[in-house]
């Protein structure tokens, strides 16, 4: 992990934010309030590790929590790859500012210009009860985001 990341830690308040989705309605973190969210940082849009990842989340819906994704990438490349891959959770664009949402959780890598694997799970109360951040080449498990959340109240 970059030294320049400190993600946001388990029990801390989440750092609300608004952005885009890739139909370009914006997305307001605390309107989530009095449900779990389930709030994923990933690198880039069509590459491989990404792919499979959030086609993961696409054939595991949430029952109990909102999908919220976000990367770097423009408004019109997540539609381009929603479109393509069939998500229907919000792919959020954290592109301007450059990474700010993914600098205020702390999974942003400066170097490389984009975030980490970073993932956090938010309570109803907008409090971070659990997260994950995994190397750029390392994939995270969707059955880990299930047991988590079963764990939260």
């Amino acid at each position: 992990m970059p030294v320049n990341a400190h993600p946001a830690e388990v029990g801390a308040q989440a750092p609300d934010f608004e952005l885009q989705d890739q139909h370009g309605t914006p997305v307001r973190l605390s309107r989530f309030r009095g449900g779990k969210v389930v709030l994923v940082f990933y690198p880039l849009a069509f590459s491989g590790i990404c792919g499979n990842e959030l086609s993961a989340l696409r054939d595991h819906p949430f029952e109990d929590a909102q999908v919220l994704a976000v990367s770097v990438d423009s408004v019109f490349t997540h539609r381009a790859w929603a479109d393509r891959e069939g998500y229907t959770f919000s792919l959020l664009s954290d592109f301007w500012p450059h990474g700010q949402v993914a600098q205020a959780y702390g999974v942003f890598d400066e170097s490389k210009g984009f975030a980490l694997r970073g993932t956090f799970i938010i309570d109803g109360e907008g409090v971070i009860r659990w997260s994950v951040v995994n190397p750029i080449s390392s994939a995270r498990d969707v059955a880990d985001y299930v047991k988590a959340l079963a764990d939260i109240h």
